[in-house]
């Protein structure tokens, strides 16, 4: 389904959608508004005023007057000298949403920029040709500069675009298109490279991931619990509602949810065990948090992805110059994300190194019936002892870090592009620890046959051993490894909508 983009109204459900690769059209109100504003920059420099960014230098050149005949020089040369991205170029889907959110706010109207250029934005989109945007450069302050020139440099002919596939020079692949390099009028180099779309891109992904994994890692904790044959009651919905936090209370009736109707569970509702270890039985309290957080960055990048966040802005005829390129609310969400994950991936950890302890769990040594000779999971939870403590050394907020840029006129910056960056990494290193988790609460719910979990554990443990046969005896793990982590990073191990944790 197509996505209209509303300027300012685009909802948290469309942004998932564009980033699950939905087709976009931009709403005829965004037309008239890109119209209205380029109309103001022309009114503007009839009138001879001098404006910062169209007709002046930029950062502590500002107070330089730019001749008529070398604005479109001026843009030109701005886009240029600020390609200097370095690292690892972000991934194609994130740069296709970056693109995305910066015609949402370009099409606010407040930018001074052609149809001619927001139409190639989406011609880049709509024809699947990314450019290569380099992941290191950006301080998320004066918006995000570097990475965002390396996207512009792309409408120019400089820089590469993948196209099909293939890495090509930028100007080879709009041949292919059939486009000309696009020539800069006033403003658009700025407005192009001032804003907070890449980071923004960065931490949507990382919660739209987050949501995946918020998901499986209870869908994995109700199957350990099976696994464990560990108690139900922690969960009655009168604990969490006596204490009022809204993600415990939702956290505690998606276990429920997924634990009624277990066989096991039911095998041992009578017996004298009274308390199973915190990672098991508080799954809600922890979880819960987590949820709260996620859902509040939600809310930020939600409004962030329909802001305005260039400089100067056009009010009617009038250019006021501010500072909504600074990514600190991109920067506190991609920090809040990054310590819910870690929580999550943290959680998790624990539930696996109590199943693959026989004094713990009661299950065969390391979920293996010939142990000794065989090994079984004992390595695996050390792989996951390994990402969870790598997640915890890369958690320190970015937020509270900043480093003065272009001659102290940017003298406090928010990091959010690091900020966000590290917070994906951490949100790939739980999806491999949730993948082990789910491994082992397959292999433990196994041990209990006949006995079966509840139907919608037992779906997951099915979609499990459709990819990943039961451990016998020792084998290589790599690749179930590698399959267990990219299932949990595409959703596909969890009914995820049927959960409802999220709009």
């Amino acid at each position: 389904m197509t996505i209209i983009l509303n300027p300012g109204s685009v909802s948290l459900a469309e942004l998932r959608a564009i980033w699950e690769g939905a087709p976009v059209r931009l709403a005829d109100s965004g037309w008239a508004a890109i119209d209205a504003a380029a109309a103001a920059i022309g009114e503007i420099l009839q009138s001879g005023r001098t404006v910062y960014g169209v007709n002046t230098g930029f950062g502590i050149l500002a107070n330089t007057r730019i001749p008529a005949d070398r604005l479109a020089e001026l843009q030109t040369n701005l886009i240029l000298s600020h390609s200097t991205g370095l690292g690892d170029p972000l991934d194609a889907r994130i740069v296709r949403l970056a693109i995305i959110l910066k015609v949402i706010g370009l099409a606010r109207g407040h930018s001074g920029v052609r149809r001619e250029l927001v139409e190639r934005l989406l011609a880049l989109v709509e024809a699947d040709a990314l450019p290569v945007i380099p992941g290191q450069g950006s301080v998320g302050a004066s918006g995000d500069l570097a990475p965002l020139a390396h996207m512009s440099a792309a409408l120019l002919g400089e820089g590469e675009i993948v196209l099909g596939g293939e890495r090509l020079h930028a100007s080879e692949a709009l041949k292919y298109l059939g486009l000309e390099p696009l020539v800069l009028g006033p403003k658009e180099g700025l407005a192009l490279i001032n804003g907070t779309q890449i980071s923004t891109a960065i931490a949507l992904d990382v919660l739209f991931t987050a949501e995946r994994l918020f998901g499986t890692a209870l869908v994995a904790g109700a199957l350990s619990v099976d696994a464990l044959k560990g108690s139900v009651a922690p969960f009655d919905a009168r604990l969490s509602a006596a204490r009022g936090q809204p993600g415990q209370i939702d956290a505690a009736r998606v276990l429920r949810e997924l634990l009624d109707g277990s066989a096991i569970a039911a095998s041992h509702r009578d017996c004298g065990r009274v308390q199973d270890p915190y990672s098991f039985r508080c799954q809600p309290q922890v979880m819960g948090a987590s949820l709260d957080l996620i859902r509040g960055a939600a809310l930020t990048l939600e409004i962030e992805a329909n802001a305005v966040s260039d400089n100067p802005l056009l009010f009617g005829d009038e250019a006021i110059s501010g500072g909504n390129f600074h990514a600190q609310p991109v920067a506190f969400a991609a920090d809040i994300l990054a310590m819910a994950l870690c929580e999550i991936g943290s959680l998790s950890e624990r539930r696996l190194a109590i199943l693959v302890d026989p004094k713990l769990s009661g299950l065969p040594a390391f979920l293996i019936e010939d142990s000794g000779v065989n090994s079984g999971f004992m390595i695996l939870q050390v792989t996951a002892a390994a990402l969870v403590s790598e997640s915890k050394s890369i958690a320190f907020p970015a937020s509270v870090d900043s480093i003065p840029t272009s001659a102290g006129q940017e003298d406090h910056v928010s990091m959010a592009t690091h900020g966000a960056l590290k917070a994906r990494r951490i949100a790939h290193n739980v999806a491999g620890v949730l993948g082990i988790e789910l491994m082992a609460g397959a292999q433990g719910v196994d041990f209990h046959a006949p006995l079966r979990t509840s139907p919608p554990l037992q779906a997951t443990r099915d979609a499990i051993r459709a990819g990943i046969p039961f451990h016998d005896k020792d084998r290589y793990l790599a690749n179930d490894l590698a399959w267990a982590k990219a299932s949990v990073l595409d959703g596909s191990l969890a009914d995820l909508a049927a959960l409802g944790l999220f709009q």
